[in-house]
């Protein structure tokens, strides 16, 4: 197996308490690494896990597990851990997996699951639509439509989420997270293969010629993948054709991540909905 293999790898670094008493890690724990790989497939493929097995009626599990170990990795290794799904049968679906520190190959897996009624525990067939994701994934293909819209349009979607991430998760009071904005904002909302809806965010008039945008929400299983980056995107996007700049309110934590789409902060840290926060800008036109 070599990289160039695998659509998705995902990296780790090798823990002190992985480690064992000849100061290589121990065997059971390539087993985790794939595993722990596995779930960033599923994130990889925009599915966020329990809620895509419960729209499918089904679970899915371990039939078997067989590792091959080729070299061995140590304590403070970077390594990537590469998954692709190799065969899909009639209630059976196999992934390979390979375990890298840079090019080399140190350890290979193959597991093999079964897709099945979580409550009789028998097989059962593998729905098309499942089978077509895993398809259409390893042939490259997007895995998330970022749709623009107006509140009417969206806001069965949209508003979920939103309340999922500001009002449940970070205690923003439910009459300050909702506005007469909404109304009058393009909005974004990121939806998967399965049509679930799993990030959002909104553009709208700050002043004349500048843009304003704001509640970036991403679905709490899918963040670090992208989403929010596809979601903001478009939003620049929607403001070339209507202001010169955008500014936004970026959450501390969240800075970096703007600041990777080309905005810049501006002026001091203040505190909104008892969040800090930090104006930060984009110029669109020279």
């Amino acid at each position: 197996m070599n990289r160039s293999d695998f659509r998705f790898l995902d990296r780790l670094r090798v823990r002190w308490a992985e480690i064992d008493a000849q100061k290589i890690v121990f065997n059971g724990h390539y087993l985790m690494y794939v595993d722990t790989a596995v779930a960033g497939y599923w994130r990889a493929l925009a599915m966020p896990y329990q809620q895509t097995m419960h729209a499918l009626q089904g679970d899915l599990y371990v039939r078997k597990a067989s590792l091959e170990y080729l070299a061995s990795a140590r304590y403070d290794d970077v390594l990537d851990v590469g998954v692709k799904c190799t065969r899909v049968g009639t209630s059976s679906i196999v992934f390979s997996s390979a375990v890298f520190r840079q090019t080399e190959l140190l350890v290979s897996a193959e597991l093999i699951y079964v897709f099945a009624d979580p409550t009789a525990q028998k097989s059962k067939p593998v729905p098309q639509n499942l089978r077509d994701l895993f398809l259409d994934f390893e042939a490259g293909q997007t895995m998330v439509d970022v749709r623009l819209g107006s509140w009417a349009d969206l806001k069965a979607d949209a508003q979920p989420l939103r309340t999922a991430v500001f009002v449940a998760e970070q205690n923003v009071p439910a009459e300050l997270e909702y506005d007469g904005a909404d109304a009058t904002a393009v909005h974004a909302v990121a939806y998967n293969r399965f049509n679930q809806a799993l990030a959002t965010g909104r553009l709208l008039q700050h002043a004349p010629g500048v843009g304003r945008i704001g509640r970036m929400a991403v679905d709490a299983s899918m963040r670090s993948n992208g989403l929010g980056a596809q979601v903001l995107h478009a939003l620049v996007g929607a403001a070339e054709s209507r202001f010169d700049s955008i500014v936004l309110h970026a959450q501390i934590a969240a800075a970096d991540f703007y600041r990777r789409s080309g905005f810049v902060t501006q002026g001091e840290v203040f505190e909104e909905a008892g969040i800090a926060h930090i104006e930060m800008v984009r110029h669109l036109k020279p």
